[in-house]
């Protein structure tokens, strides 16, 4: 399997492809990419969601996702949604969450703070986060209906600047190992992987694309 069919099998798999459709509230998932704030703003502009709550602390300092901002990814998404139209009374901030679980279960109280009846909800990533965003959504919120979307981009398209090309792949071969890891432990609801995605893991951990690993399973 060469490279570059690799990476599209993976690419694809993060994808869930859910149908986007009016939701009771949006959840942004803060971290190293403002296109996300930016297709967030643009879904809000839509109409597809009254409210949003924009999640992130400062969690990354030291590996592939860390930023030179200096408040959380929470705020500088919310900047960037402002900025884009959204009007700042409808944006709350979470700022303390440090990774994707803590985006949900931190979020939650925020939204019911001011939503007492709610169902539906729109969770915005990256687009390799889609999966397992919903994979962790679907285990710590049992009781709501998630669409899980992410700017719609082929992988060309989304490396390239700030984005470096062998960052994402090393990122994304780490979320489809979390998903299996995570999922076993209960952490998430589990995935099927196919056998053709662990054999484009398999490939593109032996190129050396290994950086976003957990160490210890």
């Amino acid at each position: 399997m060469i490279e570059e069919t690799a990476i599209q099998i993976i690419w694809d798999y993060h994808h869930v492809n859910q149908e986007l459709l009016k939701a009771d509230i949006m959840l942004v998932l803060g971290s190293h990419d403002l296109r996300v704030a930016e297709y967030a703003a643009r879904l809000w502009l839509q109409g597809l969601a009254p409210l949003v709550v924009v999640s992130g602390g400062v969690a990354h300092t030291d590996d592939l996702l860390k930023t030179d901002w200096a408040g959380t990814e929470a705020a500088e998404f919310a900047g960037v949604m402002a900025k884009a139209g959204v009007p700042i009374d409808k944006i709350t901030l979470e700022q303390t969450a440090k990774n994707t679980s803590e985006n949900f279960s931190l979020s939650r109280p925020i939204i019911e703070r001011d939503l007492a009846e709610w169902k539906t909800v729109i969770v915005v990533t990256k687009p390799y986060m889609e999966r397992r965003a919903y994979a962790t959504g679907a285990k710590l919120w049992l009781d709501k209906e998630l669409i899980v979307t992410s700017p719609k981009l082929s992988f060309e398209e989304y490396v390239g600047g700030a984005i470096i090309r062998d960052d994402v792949i090393n990122l994304m071969m780490g979320d489809l190992q979390r998903i299996d890891v995570y999922g076993k432990k209960g952490w998430q609801i589990e995935q099927i992987i196919p056998t053709e995605v662990w054999t484009a893991f398999e490939e593109l951990k032996k190129l050396g694309y290994t950086k976003h690993l957990l160490t210890e399973e």
